[in-house]
């Protein structure tokens, strides 16, 4: 089997039915249901499968729902085994590498993407914000327009997410999101796309959110990790528990280097990637990040059949 990494997704991969078809084909997906249900106090597999849709984009509700179908689909592929050397997770998608890990329980995993659900969204209603994705320009050149939109108007923005050599992600306060189109097509970028989030994620408009889950982390244990995570903060594996801690913890208010993560795990060997979870955002980051490496998403049993097969035989999606 080739050396392979697991990535999981963060929020924007959602979408109503989700997780359903895992759970009816495995057990051990329909396992990771319950145990959500029955953690959070709520029908959390009802979200993810029926929704409605306007309720499964709130944030309180997005992030524990990714995180239980990424870990639904983790479950399957170890079941089958089919394990990682390393792992790394978009954003809230760090959570289910760190669970797959195995420094952090299921049961706490699902309880601190709740707790950082709840605060995030919060954290939106008190100060309005938004994020934009820029397409076209390279990061150094995102990081001059956020200094120009800056200086046109109320309100900040800074980069957030570097998704890949032509997307980064702007994240701040309304007023400033709402005026970046037309300063990034001056500028030169090809597409200026505002995102339907509810606030300003990975800015330091976020730090009453990190300030509350800092709490939860420090009261939650932490193991040291079975196989390196790719932090998003630093875009380095760690696995000591206290580093762990420390990773969750910067990462609300903090940039997501998604193009270093990739670069890092390909420079210690990994070829192959598999994106577990709902959607397949991450996949084609990564074909433009690294365009050798082999990729797979597994979010239904077809695909993680194909993905199986795949693997063991060596052949590429």
């Amino acid at each position: 089997m080739p050396s392979v990494a697991f990535v999981f997704p963060g929020q924007g991969s959602q979408a109503v039915g989700m997780g359903a078809d895992l759970a009816r084909s495995f057990p051990e997906a329909r396992e990771v249901f319950d145990t959500a249900d029955r953690v959070l106090g709520f029908p959390l597999s009802q979200v993810c499968w029926e929704g409605p849709e306007e309720k499964l984009r709130q944030t309180e509700y997005t992030q524990p729902a990714i995180v239980a179908v990424s870990l639904a689909a983790w479950r399957a592929l170890e079941a089958r085994e089919i394990r990682p050397v390393m792992v790394a997770g978009h954003s809230v998608g760090e959570y289910s590498a760190v669970a797959a890990a195995g420094v952090l329980s299921m049961e706490d995993t699902l309880r601190l993407v709740r707790v950082r659900g709840l605060a995030m969204q919060a954290s939106g209603e008190s100060r309005p914000g938004g994020m934009a994705a820029v397409l076209g320009l390279a990061t150094t050149e995102v990081e001059a327009l956020c200094q120009t939109i800056n200086a046109a108007g109320p309100g900040t923005v800074e980069v957030a997410n570097v998704n890949s050599p032509d997307q980064t992600v702007i994240s701040g306060d309304l007023e400033a999101v709402e005026r970046s189109p037309e300063i990034a097509r001056s500028a030169g970028a090809k597409r200026c796309i505002p995102l339907p989030v509810s606030g300003a994620f990975h800015s330091s408009l976020m730090l009453d959110a990190a300030s509350t889950l800092s709490d939860e982390l420090d009261r939650t244990p932490f193991r040291q990790a079975r196989i390196p995570v790719v932090a998003n903060v630093m875009a380095a594996p760690v696995v000591h528990p206290d580093e762990v801690r420390e990773a969750l913890r910067a990462q609300v208010a903090s940039r997501v280097r998604w193009v270093e993560s990739i670069e890092a795990m390909v420079a210690r060997g990994v070829t192959t990637f598999v994106e577990v979870g709902p959607g397949t955002a991450l996949a084609g980051m990564i074909r433009k990040i690294c365009r050798e490496a082999r990729v797979y998403n597994v979010q239904d049993a077809a695909t993680l059949m194909r993905a199986v097969d795949g693997l063991n035989s060596g052949v590429a999606t």
